[in-house]
């Protein structure tokens, strides 16, 4: 019911903006309609509006570095025994964060090539589509396998292209996903191998003393914990962690 409620308020809210500016006009960006093309009703942009804010927190998600940032910062909680600590809030504000850092220079090169062009009316929006997305496709470039690109390429029935830059968004973004998941739990298998051996060591010692009662992660979370903090542990993750992004 509140979901609905604040949807029927941004609606009105955008209904109001839109009827305020001149025709043809969204946001600033002026939409005019060529000779034989169709123009949006204002409904139609609410609704293309909508949509947009549907989907940008699913593509922030996947098609960013946010989404290796996440598994790995969940594998380092399971690794650490710490439950809920940090709590989900924390962690994907972090990931969130980290994420402006890394994709700061590719949004300001989308932006410019892109935006600007047409909110000065020098090109039309599928131009300006074009032109702002060749940032985003260089960057998904750099991080997507081969293989997952073949994958996608043989599920999609997509002809191959002669070479990378002939790859459309279409193909890269669900290969991208696929190689920030195998990325992301190599990275997270690394982390557990240090704090699996000191829930060895641990399980060992209270069984040889007998002490079956005691559940062995009980003993194990402070210790893994002390050696963390010892080590500077998220200074050292997060650092080759961002690291990885500008290493390949």
């Amino acid at each position: 019911m509140k979901y609905l409620i604040r949807c029927s308020l941004g609606a009105l809210v955008l209904a109001s903006m839109l009827d305020a500016q001149e025709p043809g006009a969204l946001l600033g960006v002026s939409f005019a309609p060529s000779k034989g093309s169709v123009s949006l009703s204002v409904p139609m942009q609410i609704i293309v509006l909508l949509t947009l804010l549907a989907v940008l927190p699913a593509v922030i998600m996947s098609v960013t570095p946010f989404l290796r940032i996440t598994v790995v910062l969940h594998f380092l909680r399971q690794a650490l025994s710490t439950q809920g600590t940090p709590s989900n809030q924390v962690l994907i504000g972090l990931a969130l964060f980290l994420t402006l850092v890394i994709m700061q220079p590719v949004v300001t090169e989308m932006y410019h090539k892109g935006w600007e062009p047409l909110e000065a009316g020098q090109v039309t929006w599928q131009q300006a589509w074009n032109d702002g997305s060749q940032p985003l496709q260089t960057f998904l470039l750099r991080y997507v396998r081969e293989k997952d690109v073949r994958l996608v390429l043989d599920i999609s029935h997509t002809p191959v292209p002669h070479d990378r830059s002939g790859l459309g968004l279409g193909v890269l973004m669900p290969a991208y996903v696929l190689s920030e998941l195998k990325t992301g739990f190599q990275i997270g298998a690394i982390l557990f191998l240090p704090f699996l051996v000191i829930d060895l060591v641990v399980a060992s010692v209270t069984l040889s003393i007998g002490m079956v009662q005691l559940p062995p992660i009980m003993l194990s979370a402070p210790f893994k914990v002390l050696l963390f903090v010892l080590v500077d542990g998220w200074n050292l993750v997060i650092g080759s962690l961002m690291r990885s992004f500008y290493s390949v």
